[in-house]
């Protein structure tokens, strides 16, 4: 291994699109039509806070696309706020990045992947041993379970595969959204045409809670968690071919794609189902299917659904190892991480740590709660993003931008609105669990200072 060797250009515009598409639709269009209904009450309201969830996750891709064809670097948001802000702020995200937020996130598609494998194979629910110590629920001893072991199986399997280079992930990437996406829209398009189904269900309601415009918002907040993910493209910067042309189109057309696949899917659930059987199933779209073709219609959508977050786990590993990559590059962390494989141009050590660490996140049983709690922090941190456009055209205006920002300043800072939004109402929910995300991001300032440090010796 040595520092001589860098990242190929061998992801293509389809591999791009899929990370878009694969990251974002993960279980989110499974378990937030419940959510959105009980605040708002009604399809209507639903429908135009996907609506609205869309156009603002549209106006941070259009934001992202001139941030990533004018700085087509390895690390995506990690550049962006090292370039507008210094290394402190772009050191800050990538440290939550490791530690927390995208490790968090890879353990949890894990274990969601296999609490629907588990209605297969029950045996994975088998608890092997328990520790003696207070990290359970309610601070009960941990059990270790079968499925924990296979969800660790699986995240080092798709490292292992992203290992081989980013063509070898992005191939699975391709492969496996192609048949997520084929797989929801048979779904939607059986609701769709259903004869069990019928219009008069578009104007039911329940009761909504808190309902008004408080209702809309926390539904719009749920939704766009939902909508998540399609940045992640922009990690991948420096190994995708063509970056000023294909990144732009993979994140704004990647987005519109997931914006259509989303409206199909709430209004194929509302024409099956009335307001109230959506409000009661933790999973509409299996409710759906079991409603229209009983048990082996449910089990089908456990199938989409486990290919849903294979393909995005799948995404998660292979973009997120690239931050700690270029942090290590900038000499803002351990030296090891910054190498690329000789043979495979990968960032091979990186991947391999990020997995670990995702892998004993797993077995801690603690990754929801940790991604709770850096839900604040990490939204402060892509609201910054995006007004980097801004900064940037005032700090930087010699670098080209062979894409601006349709509708600058205002995309920009609907997206910058949309990141408060979600601030404020993570603050107010859940207080605890944001001041405890600040301190555990806090807590790498000292690592910060030393390595800053270490880069002037």
């Amino acid at each position: 291994m040595s520092e001589k060797f860098t990242l190929r250009r061998d992801l293509g515009l389809w591999g791009a699109a899929a990370i878009v598409v694969g990251t974002v639709i993960g279980s989110g269009v499974f378990v937030v039509p419940k959510r959105a209904v009980i605040a708002t009450g009604s399809p209507d309201w639903v429908t135009l806070v996907w609506i609205v969830g869309g156009i603002l996750s549209l106006a941070g891709a259009l934001t992202y696309a001139e941030l990533s064809s004018m700085m087509p670097e390895a690390g995506g948001e990690y550049v962006y706020l090292r370039e507008a802000y210094g290394p402190f702020f772009a050191f800050i995200y990538g440290w939550t990045q490791f530690w927390v937020a995208k490790s968090g996130s890879i353990a949890t598609l894990a274990s969601g992947f296999l609490i629907y494998l588990s209605n297969f194979v029950p045996i994975l629910e088998q608890t092997f041993a328990t520790v003696p110590l207070p990290l359970g629920p309610n601070g009960a001893h941990l059990e270790l379970k079968l499925g924990q072991l296979a969800a660790m199986g699986v995240i080092l399997f798709l490292a292992g595969v992203n290992y081989f280079g980013v063509k070898a992930g992005g191939q699975l990437q391709i492969a496996v959204t192609i048949a997520k996406v084929g797989l929801l829209l048979g779904i939607v398009l059986l609701g769709l045409f259903s004869s069990q189904g019928s219009s008069v269900n578009f104007t039911t309601s329940v009761m909504p809670q808190p309902g008004g415009a408080s209702g809309f918002f926390v539904a719009l907040v749920a939704i766009l968690w939902a909508y998540d993910g399609w940045n992640n493209v922009s990690m991948v910067s420096s190994e995708i071919k063509n970056p000023q042309r294909n990144l732009p189109l993979a994140l704004i057309f990647g987005t519109l794609g997931v914006m259509a696949i989303y409206l199909l899917a709430n209004t194929a659930y509302f024409y099956v189902l009335t307001s109230a059987e959506v409000a009661a199933s933790d999973r509409v779209p299996a409710e759906m299917m079991r409603k229209l073709f009983g048990n082996t219609g449910a089990n089908w959508v456990s199938v989409a659904a486990m290919i849903s977050i294979f393909s995005a786990l799948n995404g998660s590993i292979l973009s997120g190892g690239r931050v700690p990559y270029a942090m290590a590059k900038d000499g803002l962390f351990f030296k090891k991480i910054a190498e690329v494989h000789p043979t495979y141009r990968s960032p091979a050590q990186s991947m391999l740590w990020l997995s670990l660490w995702s892998s004993v996140l797993v077995f801690s049983g603690q990754y929801d709660q940790l991604a709770a709690c850096v839900i604040f922090a990490s939204w402060i941190l892509y609201g910054m993003t995006a007004a980097s456009v801004i900064v940037l055209r005032h700090k930087r205006p010699d670098l080209p931008r062979p894409y601006k920002t349709l509708g600058y300043p205002v995309v920009p800072g609907l997206f910058v609105m949309a990141a408060m939004l979600l601030i404020f109402f993570t603050l107010k929910d859940q207080p605890r669990e944001s001041m405890i995300g600040l301190t555990l991001i806090a807590a790498g300032i000292p690592f910060y200072w030393y390595w800053s440090r270490q880069k002037k010796m």
